[in-house]
């Protein structure tokens, strides 16, 4: 397949116009104010690149989801980057495209940068048809940019995701267990999330990250151990400050302001005044 770089023809029609036009703006401020406009009239022209046709319209002609998915892997592949239009094209086709994507999430053997570009799409599909393989790898002991991106969609798929994710968290490494937190958050009447986030507290190396989520979450009863960890003698100042904002969230109060000299973060806000 012919993968044409639409954004390095934008990019030469950009400075054809710019050369065109300079002298009739006041300054560059002015000038990169009318490129939204450029970039629409430009997606509306027929071109000699296109055989005639405009960029804006050229994938519309193709109605074949897994044509057009094939299309989106080789640009990656070739290293050309993916039209937005073909993107859009693709979402458009809607239930048709589900399955190929799906299939090029899925596909081991593919490169990353084409799997999270699948996943994204279908994000923005608001397709639920891949939760238990996105749920299957924050389970599977691994953690990668692809369970991260796969957990953003799962954030979108409401509390059906609450039972698996619960399940998953068992064979979850410690990265993936803080993945699966930050999203069971979400869910401030299931009972089960707050033992999880405190054995977090205990267990992670991110204690300011788990201290967020529990204030996300909500629950009052993890304040004596939120209390608990602002006496830790052994506490950094960071991890200090996001504790202490999350007593106070749960509706607690922090009674003592412990100062922590020779802590860098510390030193340089009181330098800061």
């Amino acid at each position: 397949m012919n993968c044409v770089d639409f954004d390095k023809h934008f990019q030469t029609y950009l400075r054809q116009w710019t050369q065109q036009n300079m002298g009739k703006f006041k300054n560059v401020d002015e000038m990169e104010a009318e490129v939204p406009e450029v970039y629409l009239r430009w997606l509306n022209e027929p071109c000699d690149w296109l055989s005639g046709r405009t960029p804006g319209d050229y994938f519309e002609q193709f109605d074949d989801a897994k044509f057009l998915c094939k299309w989106l892997s080789d640009y990656v592949k070739k290293k050309v980057p993916v039209p937005d239009q073909l993107m859009e094209r693709i979402t458009a086709l809607g239930e048709e495209s589900v399955p190929e994507l799906i299939a090029i999430a899925g596909r081991k053997e593919a490169s990353n940068e084409v799997r999270m570009t699948a996943i994204g799409l279908l994000r923005e599909m608001e397709c639920e048809q891949p939760m238990e393989m996105y749920i299957s790898w924050l389970g599977s002991g691994e953690f990668d940019e692809l369970c991260e991106n796969a957990a953003e969609s799962l954030k979108n798929m409401g509390g059906k995701v609450i039972e698996p994710l619960l399940q998953a968290y068992e064979t979850a490494n410690a990265a993936a267990r803080e993945c699966i937190a930050d999203i069971l958050c979400d869910y401030p009447t299931e009972k089960r999330v707050l033992p999880l986030l405190l054995e977090l507290m205990d267990s992670s190396s991110n204690t300011a990250l788990i201290a967020s989520y529990i204030a996300k979450f909500g629950d009052p009863d993890a304040l004596p151990r939120m209390k608990q960890a602002l006496e830790d003698p052994a506490i950094n100042y960071l991890d200090y400050v996001e504790i202490a904002n999350a007593v106070r969230a749960l509706g607690g109060e922090v009674t003592s302001e412990r100062t922590f000299d020779g802590d860098p973060y510390y030193e340089s806000m009181k330098k800061l005044g």
